[in-house]
């Protein structure tokens, strides 16, 4: 049996039948379209905001990370640290002047009270001696640290025309090494030469300070000589 048309086929393309099914077809499919790109749409806005939303969480919580507490916490750790630090850079330093002093000062002698004079003045001159060449070796090493300092002055003062700035170097004192060595050295010729006191002393008369009972009588007057 026939398929029963009511139109027919002469009014179903009259009034536009397939065309109006295709037209049915390509806006469903664009509906579909719309309906998927809005939805890709929706969710890349869902995934840029909830992304928003962590950075702002965790900028907040980096934020309150370092809390009072915790701040005067650190804060002592940290002092803690330095004092530690500072205890063992003390320490070193004292184990090396211990070792130097060690290394650069005579001993002794156990039998000093003992020694006779001959044996004292070698023990002397032995002790001066050594104390001559620590007193040379002070004198080069700041000769040596002022040379450094001149050069470093140079060089700063070199760098800071480059960037056209000037700044004035600080100037470090020095110890008066050189008159210390000096003192020393006159000392050591002293002790090497006599000198003879007398001959700073100044002529005096000889009768300028006698006593009035070293003073001679004058002569009586003849009235009083009866």
């Amino acid at each position: 049996m026939a398929n029963f048309d009511p139109l027919g086929e002469e009014e179903f393309h009259k009034y536009g039948g397939p065309q109006v099914k295709y037209d049915d077809e390509e806006e469903e499919i664009e509906d579909e379209e719309d309906a998927r790109q809005k939805a890709e749409r929706e969710r890349k806005k869902a995934e840029v905001r909830k992304r928003l939303e962590d950075a702002g969480r965790m900028k907040k919580a980096k934020k309150g990370f370092l809390t009072p507490e915790r701040k005067k916490k650190l804060r002592k750790l940290l002092m803690l640290k330095a004092a530690e630090d500072l205890k063992k850079q003390q320490q070193v330093r004292e184990q090396e002047r211990a070792k130097t002093l060690q290394e650069r000062i005579l001993p002794m002698p156990d039998n000093l009270d003992a020694m006779d004079e001959e044996e004292a003045r070698e023990t002397a001159e032995e002790f001066a001696a050594r104390i001559l060449e620590l007193e040379s070796d002070v004198y080069e090493k700041s000769y040596i640290v002022r040379q450094k300092d001149f050069e470093i002055n140079e060089l700063t003062i070199a760098v800071n025309d480059l960037r056209g700035k000037f700044v004035k170097p600080t100037l470090k004192k020095v110890s008066k090494t050189q008159g210390k060595f000096d003192k020393l050295k006159s000392q050591k010729e002293v002790k090497t030469q006599k000198v003879d006191l007398r001959q700073n002393l100044k002529n005096v008369e000889k009768n300028k300070f006698a006593l009035d009972d070293e003073v001679p009588e004058k002569s009586k007057a003849e009235w009083a000589k009866n």
